[in-house]
């Protein structure tokens, strides 16, 4: 299936991004530094934000690059233990204090995040893999800068038609109802893990990964966008629909491609891998 991608390369406009500068105080001779920023091309190029939304038409966004203040928020047990310590990161790097990193689509924001660590640490991200084939953990090096841009390609067998508000239409296959989606943003990802979170603790029940995604993204049915009849579709949609309407807004989401090859060092089992975006991420050398 062909795509709209481009290579991501470092996620930065190399031409416009200042350098480092160092300036010397000289009546106290003390130094201060002018910490370097970046433009970050965004994957949605602006076009699914609503129009009074800080991104919208923006194919970029300006975030200064990490210092060890962001690192004591990434290592800050009460912010971990609240889950909010990206979301902090985030809302201290990106230059417009007028953007919140909830209302960020979810490509944009994973582009935000590869750039910020790639500018903090490199490229190359060594971590542990287990191989799908027989299960071996190794290390394995991954190259940040080969990841590809998809900027939301609407194929027509999936995606029937693109509403231009950030919503999108597709025509499920055994029930034949038309669906209208929507792209999920920081705040939705946030209330998906809370929700997966809420399932582990309760006693004889189980996680609704599937059904939980589906109630985020679906906006409506046949045009009826009440919450029965959302809740209804979901909980007896047929599982070749569900999985249908998972690729289609995987078809529709603009967002950052990290799979990279893999080839086992046990068994020769290669095949295309996602990057794991683990706890060492932005710990490299952990």
């Amino acid at each position: 299936m062909s795509r709209n991608s481009d290579r991501m390369g470092a996620q930065t406009n190399a031409d416009t991004a200042p350098t480092q500068q160092l300036i010397q105080n000289t009546e106290t001779n003390d130094f201060s530094f002018i910490v370097p920023t970046e433009l970050v091309d965004l994957p949605s190029k602006g076009a699914y934000y609503h129009e009074d939304h800080p991104l919208h038409g923006m194919d970029s966004i300006e975030i200064k690059q990490m210092t060890a203040k962001e690192e004591d928020m990434l290592t800050s047990r009460t912010l971990l233990k609240k889950g909010v310590a990206l979301e902090r990161v985030l809302a201290s790097i990106i230059i417009n204090k007028t953007i919140h990193p909830d209302s960020l689509l979810v490509g944009d924001r994973n582009a935000l995040i590869i750039a910020a660590r790639v500018s903090a640490y490199g490229n190359e991200y060594n971590t542990t893999v287990t191989c799908p084939e027989c299960n071996t953990s190794q290390e394995y090096n991954f190259d940040l800068n080969h990841g590809k841009t998809y900027t939301g390609y609407t194929d027509p067998a999936y995606v029937t038609n693109n509403n231009n508000d950030g919503t999108f239409t597709t025509l499920l296959p055994r029930t034949k109802l038309e669906i209208t989606f929507r792209l999920l943003n920081g705040a939705d990802e946030r209330r998906f893990v809370e929700g997966v979170e809420h399932d582990r603790k309760q006693k004889n029940t189980h996680e609704r990964n599937i059904t939980r995604q589906l109630l985020n993204m679906i906006v409506g049915v046949n045009g009826n966008t009440t919450s029965e009849a959302i809740n209804y579709l979901v909980q007896n949609i047929p599982s070749m629909d569900a999985r249908h309407l998972r690729a289609a807004y995987k078809e529709a989401n603009p967002n950052i491609d990290l799979a990279q090859h893999f080839e086992c060092s046990e068994c020769d089992y290669e095949s295309e891998l996602e990057v794991p975006l683990s706890a060492d991420f932005f710990w490299p050398d952990a």
